[in-house]
């Protein structure tokens, strides 16, 4: 018998429609033949589930199912495709767990853990893993500018602890530019973090449950045309990036030897995608993503592609693997 698939997309931030690329990429491949999909949009303004006419059926919310042709569906698993709050920072997996409803992501605390960047690197630290010098600010703290330069340098990162997609992100090349970028970031977050320049080659790590087994994917390089690997690198095309990542097999190597264990570390699982810089050959850890981009463009699918797994065997593991945790 077909399993009923939630796949939720949408959200509360302002990735609500990256995210809806993603949950209709997830739609589109995942196998009818084992499945019966439905997408949902979970907005501000509305949790309802669409039919294949993009009629909409509100969800009921004691129980996360919606009335069809007078039949009350109720689903197997949920698919998340949700950047952002309320899928990638725990909220919504919270209430799915209560509900004993089985998810794709990892547990809600992992997914709140890893969506604050700020607790995260707290937690990799202790683990001997290298980060970037870091101050971290909430929103109406005393701002001391020379303190913050003396700390992290020229030119810094600053962003926001709790935001994908690198929206409110700025690369701030003098004192001047320090206080825009960090107003900006609060535009996206109450909090914010001002990070020192690494000077390296970027890669992204797809780290995946897939079959059984922990399994890092094809590393990607990221060589953006902008000053950094900013919201147009990552959406509008202007950036390069290249999988497999033209690094040496020794860097390889530290990379994934590193990258696993930080899936280790914060135990996690379902899809993960982290960012790190290479410095000098050692890799510096940046941020984890727990519901990294899902289009056929993104670079988890590059890298899935990589490895020889399709969209269709990527989705469907991600769902066996959620049932069989499950049981």
């Amino acid at each position: 018998m077909k399993k009923n698939i939630a796949i939720v997309m949408g959200g509360y931030s302002s990735e609500v429609n990256i995210s809806l690329k993603s949950g209709n990429v997830v739609y589109k491949h995942l196998d009818k033949e084992k499945y019966n999909p439905f997408r949902v949009h979970i907005l501000k303004e509305k949790w309802v589930a669409l039919d294949d006419d993009d009629n909409e059926y509100p969800i009921i919310k004691d129980d996360f199912s919606f009335v069809l042709k007078n039949k009350k569906i109720r689903f197997n698993c949920i698919f998340n495709a949700i950047h952002g709050a309320p899928g990638e920072n725990g909220m919504l997996l919270s209430y799915l767990e209560l509900l004993k409803i089985p998810h794709t992501s990892a547990p809600f605390y992992q997914m709140a853990l890893t969506f604050n960047k700020r607790d995260t690197l707290s937690v990799v630290k202790e683990y001997g893993i290298k980060t970037a010098i870091s101050v971290y600010l909430n929103k109406g703290d005393e701002i001391n500018l020379e303190k913050i330069i003396k700390k992290v340098g020229l030119p810094c990162f600053v962003k926001p602890n709790n935001a994908g997609s690198s929206y409110g992100i700025s690369k701030a090349h003098t004192l001047e530019e320090i206080m825009p970028a960090i107003e900006k970031a609060y535009q996206e977050d109450s909090e914010i973090l001002i990070e020192s320049f690494l000077d390296g080659t970027e890669v992204s790590v797809g780290v995946i449950q897939y079959k059984g087994e922990t399994k890092v994917l094809p590393i990607t390089e990221i060589v953006s045309e902008n000053d950094f690997f900013d919201y147009e690198a990552k959406y509008e095309g202007k950036s390069q990036e290249i999988t497999p990542a033209r690094i040496t097999k020794e860097e390889h190597q530290k990379v994934k030897v590193i990258a696993q264990k930080v899936y280790s570390i914060l135990n996690m699982s379902g899809f993960s995608r982290s960012e790190y810089i290479l410095v000098n050959c050692e890799p510096y850890f940046l941020e984890m993503n727990t519901v990294p981009g899902l289009t056929e463009e993104s670079i988890l699918p590059q890298q899935a592609q990589a490895a020889g797994i399709s969209l269709k065997e990527l989705f469907d593991n991600a769902i066996e693997v959620s049932l069989n945790s499950f049981k």
